[in-house]
């Protein structure tokens, strides 16, 4: 069968010549090739419909079993599932459909990778909330209780939560009259941001994939495990299955020593045991002495090794040699000509890289950002003229869609028309609550900036599978609005970024599956997600306060972030801390830009991988911890394992490794998860 035929070493040198020597904007084209070209037998499968009565049990698998489990380590532990709720979902029930003769297709296997990742989701990651949007008003019930909001508490407004003197809260019930108000407007905000969200993903997918034809290197792991497992469950096993395993086995090693034993001595012995240091071994104050307010440290993840396994060469390497060269570099000489006043001896990375951001690399960054939306903004009007002429490579035009995907050339009109639609919709359900609050504003959130962060976002996740964010905007623009009341903090804001969802949409394009699919999972989400979090939320709050000495992290950490939310709240009073404003630096906003237009243009001109300018652009302010081993993978997939194995079998192996190494972290997570909650139930006991 063409899905069994191992990768063969044929035409490998047109192949790395098209990956590493392409010029101008070709070598994106390649990179999309590469992945297109070597999973070509794939082309030849048909798009398969992943929402069966087999996907339906394992939404309610994940909504009965795995988002309870999120909700109590996130309070525990601080921690949510994350990927572990996904590899442990398919591997389980590909188990379960193989040994009942039922085997799994990939496009229900990626289906209950969805499902799960959704389900599971995280609310407020900083704060350990887990389980869908209820976990917001937990947060908020302890807000308004909390001594740090005591000089707003009577100002936080009545569809965020219940006053601090309601019954329902001495009650910890969400069963209470008082909560129909906070209840009713969380259900119509995550209908429109569920209406808005996947038209707003399909539009950006078309443009960033069949248009810009961008490669989403990252796209291909979680596709190639859902593959290496559906030809596992169906008993047709190939070279997949067994790179799956071999990762697997990689996983499973590293996450013993990276995660099980740290959570199993926390929890034993009262203090956690690193063997490698989380999240990376911090070397400042061996080195500030001679590169001041540069943060320095390695990391020993070696998942970060297998990612640069994966993404394309000149791409990592423009990430490494950019944070260098920025972080390394220019902070000693930033510091020494006071551009980075906050910053003091003694500092450890993490501090030296919020100072820093804050005195001139968030400027900076945005300054890169509206480059990179201006260049994308260019490629896709080029491309699709390109297009409508006859002249742009493979589909690349609004008109041309595959055969079976579920799409058709007129949806993205429909799509655009539901976005507008859902978008109109949430600004006037906001204006509602906010009478008094701008309007302009409003729209622009919307209709503006929305779409034009999402688009840069998406074509940054199409080229190097990575986010990028433009921070504080929302507080800033506040500031600046004139707006002084409370409630502003808490009402819902059509501020939005759907930039991974073109990623999302590429995986699903790769797994074969129907995007109808997708929608009728989002229609069978969206009742579970508030359902299950309302029933499991309340609960867990009725049995005891949260937090309380039950949920440890919580009990320690949500009052330094109640502290920290109180001050923010308050920074468009009269007096408020105006000193925000001071982060954002037009003068250094317009060298960011500047700067990076030119290093395009630099590139551009000759004829340098462009891959490496967005890796460049995307690396400016990542810490060398991160990138060091993310390069290290990619000269060892480069210069020994490509040659050694032969570049096109690498370059198949390479994704289903990572897949497989992702799958056993997150087994060897839960097992250390169930442990250590285990021994927490059993703490309390008497005997």
């Amino acid at each position: 069968m063409a899905a069994e035929r191992e990768p063969d070493n044929r035409d490998e040198e047109k192949i790395e010549d098209r990956i590493e020597h392409g010029s101008r904007g070709d070598d994106i084209t390649a990179a999309r090739d590469r992945v297109e070209d070597t999973s070509g037998e794939d082309e030849e499968l048909q798009y398969g419909e992943g929402f069966t009565a087999k996907t339906i049990i394992g939404a309610l698998f994940v909504g009965l079993i795995m988002m309870p489990g999120a909700i109590y380590l996130g309070l525990v532990a601080g921690s949510g599932l994350g990927a572990a709720a996904q590899w442990v979902t398919i591997v389980l029930f590909a188990e379960v459909a193989r040994r009942s003769f039922l085997p799994l297709s990939r496009q229900e296997i990626y289906l209950l990778f969805y499902v799960a990742g959704g389900l599971a989701s995280v609310a407020l990651g900083d704060r350990g909330i887990s389980g869908g949007p209820l976990g917001q008003l937990i947060w908020n019930q302890y807000f308004v209780q909390s001594p740090q909001a005591a000089a707003i508490a009577r100002e936080i407004p009545w569809f965020a939560t219940p006053g601090p003197e309601s019954q329902s809260l001495l009650q910890r019930s969400f069963f209470h009259r008082d909560w129909w108000g906070p209840l009713g407007v969380l259900f119509m905000t995550q209908l429109l941001e569920r209406v808005s969200w996947l038209p707003a993903g399909y539009i950006l997918f078309r443009m960033t994939s069949d248009i810009e034809r961008l490669p989403f290197p990252l796209a291909s792991v979680a596709a190639s495990g859902a593959t290496a497992l559906a030809e596992a469950s169906s008993k047709e096993e190939s070279w997949r299955w067994r790179v799956f395993s071999t990762g697997t086995t990689m996983g499973l090693i590293f996450g013993s020593f990276y995660i099980a034993i740290p959570v199993f001595t926390g929890v034993v012995f009262g203090k956690a045991l690193t063997l490698i240091p989380i999240p990376f071994m911090d070397l400042m104050k061996s080195t500030e002495s001679f590169l001041p307010a540069a943060p320095v440290g390695i990391s020993g993840d070696l998942g970060k090794v297998l990612t640069g396994f994966v993404l394309p060469f000149p791409l990592v390497a423009g990430i490494f040699w950019s944070s260098v060269v920025c972080q390394l570099g220019m902070n000693p000489i930033l510091y020494k000509a006071g551009y980075l006043p906050q910053w003091h001896p003694g500092m450890e990375s993490i501090p030296t890289r919020i100072a820093a951001n804050f005195d001139f690399w968030m400027s900076a960054g945005i300054g890169i950002q509206i480059a990179i939306a201006l260049i994308g903004i260019y490629s896709v009007v080029k491309g699709s003229i390109d297009a409508s002429r006859g002249r742009a490579k493979g589909r690349g035009a609004w008109n041309v869609v595959p055969r079976g995907r579920g799409d058709k050339p007129g949806t993205i009109k429909i799509a655009i028309g539901i976005w507008l639609l859902a978008t109109l919709a949430y600004i006037s359900f906001t204006q509602w609550l906010l009478p008094g609050f701008p309007l302009w504003l409003l729209v622009t959130y919307g209709l503006v900036w929305t779409p034009i962060n999402s688009f840069v976002a998406a074509r940054m996740y199409g080229l190097t599978s990575q986010d990028v964010n433009f921070p504080m905007l929302k507080e800033l623009t506040i500031m600046k609005s004139g707006y002084q009341n409370v409630d502003v903090w808490f009402a819902p804001m059509p501020l939005h970024d759907y930039g991974y969802l073109a990623q999302k949409f590429r995986e699903i394009e790769l797994t074969k599956t129907k995007f109808t699919s997708v929608v009728k999972a989002e229609l069978l989400m969206f009742p579970l997600i508030l359902l299950g979090g309302l029933l499991y939320w309340q609960f867990i709050w009725n049995t005891s306060p949260v937090p309380s000495a039950q949920y440890p992290f919580a009990q320690k950490m949500w009052p330094v972030h109640a502290s920290q939310q109180a001050i923010w709240n308050q920074i468009n009073k009269p007096g408020g801390a105006a000193w925000a404003l001071d982060a954002i630096k037009p003068n250094i906003i317009a060298i960011g830009g500047v700067g990076a237009m030119a290093l395009y243009g630099v590139m551009f001109a000759f004829k340098a991988p462009m891959l490496a300018f967005y890796g460049a652009a995307g690396g400016a302010n990542a810490m060398v911890a991160d990138t060091l081993p993310m390069f290290s993978g990619a000269l060892l997939s480069k210069f020994y394992l490509s040659k050694r194995i032969g570049i096109e079998k690498w370059t198949n192996y390479a994704p289903v490794l990572l897949a497989g190494f992702a799958c056993g972290t997150g087994l060897v997570s839960m097992a250390a998860i169930a442990l250590a909650l285990i021994s927490k139930a059993v703490q309390p006991l008497p005997f």
